[in-house]
């Protein structure tokens, strides 16, 4: 897993997330099948290799996938003043009664009232043009509003559909064709609306959706509608004077539950992609489920909800390379793109991915339930809690290094979990399990703890009901712990929590 990010705390400078790419590894073209696409993994404190195909393999059933659903509108248009001057019109968003508010490239910017002749698809004359309203959101705003219309009275949707062109970003130097049609769109885009492709998502295929499914890992999707602001570098050398960009969001009810049912479960909750955690955590740090966010996540940013992210590789001294390195920490990401680079991995819309886990913000992350220790980093310890937290229990798992269970190694959102159907995420020794649905304060049923016995092998239940009530006997009661010996765990019925010591692996 990786290392508590002790960058946290350090001033950051748009400096800080410059980097050297060989203009070679800037992808044109998208790989031949979508899942066959290079993963970095860092999830560990050492980057490894893999195929994206391999996603599968390094998620767990009662996970959740959270993709953006956004669709990508043909949003490029191109035209001519009355004058002759060439117009290049993006469109940004659409607005009510035929209006739309779009960036404008031309020459010289033509007067409020002009109307402007854009040029149709090959064979199609429908008289299609753009009449300019004015600026967007107000007189002072970067965009510019047309009233977007033909002989036909179509809606901008439509027109754009027919006519427009595949917002292909600045760094990808071919003009759009159909494979761009193709593949510059996820397999599940349903809402129109974005400029930009929400591009970790371009990975998955039916084949490999089907493949999650099957091992049980849920999905849920969110939308934001991404602007071309993506693609546009922080210019301020101090990070606190950026504007953002602003862009609409919804988290649907649905997903809302999902996410509630991940967490009751104990399952992660895995973005796929900048733009899925910055719709979350919108939602997660305003508890707005839909509007327009201009969230500027950089290191020191509190996560709430998001445990594991699928992403692309960022542009230097850009707003999402900002956020991944809050998300897993600084120098954690510094060194995997040294090592994609090194690698000859693909980079931005068209290129490679990586998997990341959440750094946590500090070397012990119970400290909400009274924990407090410090633990030197050459140790690894690991502490289950069950303890009251506005009336609930809550199941949670302080780690600290690389305790390995199975095939998985514990990751920094397990701190986080809560419990659920027979959660046996601990080393191979199975320090502890909870059983049942829901640890909720409205809960009566027997939710208990088990230990295991260091003398016969016996499983000594010990725990509280949903009620906070003591179910099982108190005292002391024997564990494995990662090294094989036994330490003593003392349940405490008046406070509702289990405490102890156990040894540091060596």
């Amino acid at each position: 897993m990786t290392q508590p990010d002790a960058s946290a705390a350090r001033t950051f400078t748009l400096s800080d997330f410059d980097f050297n790419l060989p203009p070679e590894l800037i992808a044109q073209h998208p790989a031949p099948q979508r899942s066959a696409s290079r993963l970095l993994d860092g999830i560990g404190e050492q980057p490894v290799d893999r195929i994206f195909s391999d996603l599968p393999s390094l998620l767990r059933a009662g996970d959740l996938l959270v993709f953006n659903d956004t669709k990508v509108i043909k949003a490029r248009l191109f035209g001519e003043k009355p004058t002759g001057g060439k117009v290049e019109l993006l469109v940004e968003r659409v607005l009510g009664g035929n209006q739309v508010a779009a960036h404008m490239r031309v020459s010289k910017k033509p007067e409020v009232g002009t109307t402007l002749a854009l040029v149709g698809s090959p064979g199609t004359r429908d008289g299609l043009s753009a009449t300019l309203l004015g600026r967007w959101p107000d007189a002072e705003g970067a965009l510019f509003r047309f009233v977007l219309s033909n002989d036909g009275g179509d809606d901008p949707h439509t027109l754009m559909e027919r006519h427009g062109h595949v917002p292909l970003p600045p760094y990808i130097t071919h003009t759009d064709s159909a494979e761009d049609a193709a593949r510059y769109q996820t397999v599940f885009a349903k809402n129109p609306g974005a400029v930009a492709a929400p591009t970790a998502a371009l990975h998955f295929d039916e084949a490999l959706l089907a493949a999650i499914d099957a091992m049980g890992v849920q999905r849920a999707h969110v939308t934001l509608h991404v602007g071309a602001g993506t693609f546009q570098p922080v210019k301020t050398e101090n990070l606190a004077e950026h504007q953002m960009h602003s862009e609409w969001y919804d988290v649907p009810p649905a997903t809302q539950q999902a996410i509630a049912d991940c967490r009751a479960r104990g399952g992660r909750i895995v973005a796929v992609g900048t733009t899925t955690v910055r719709t979350l955590e919108s939602w997660a740090q305003t508890g707005l489920a839909s509007g327009d966010t201009r969230i500027f996540i950089t290191p020191g940013f509190d996560f709430k909800l998001v445990d594991l992210l699928v992403t692309n590789f960022h542009l230097p001294k850009s707003s999402l390379m900002m956020l991944v390195s809050a998300f897993a920490g600084y120098e954690h990401i510094m060194a995997l793109y040294r090592h994609a680079i090194a690698g000859q991995y693909r980079f931005f819309s068209y290129g490679d991915a990586m998997l990341l886990a959440r750094a946590p913000a500090s070397p012990f992350e119970s400290a909400d339930l009274g924990l407090k220790k410090q633990l030197d980093a050459r140790q690894t310890f690991v502490v289950h809690v069950l303890g009251p937290k506005g009336g609930a229990k809550f199941v949670r798992h302080a780690v600290h290094g690389g305790i390995r269970h199975g095939q998985l190694v514990a990751t920094p959102p397990l701190p986080r979990w809560r419990g659920g159907r027979q959660i046996q995420h601990a080393t191979q020794a199975h320090h502890v399990q909870t059983t049942g649905d829901d640890l909720g304060a409205e809960a009566a049923a027997e939710h208990p703890v088990h230990f295991k016995q260091g003398d016969g092998g016996q499983q000594q239940p010990v725990g509280f009901n949903g009620r906070g009530e003591q179910v099982g006997p108190v005292g002391v009661h024997q564990i494995l712990n990662p090294t094989g010996r036994i330490d003593n765990v003392h349940s405490n019925s008046r406070s509702g929590s289990f405490s102890g010591s156990m040894s540091p692996r060596s």
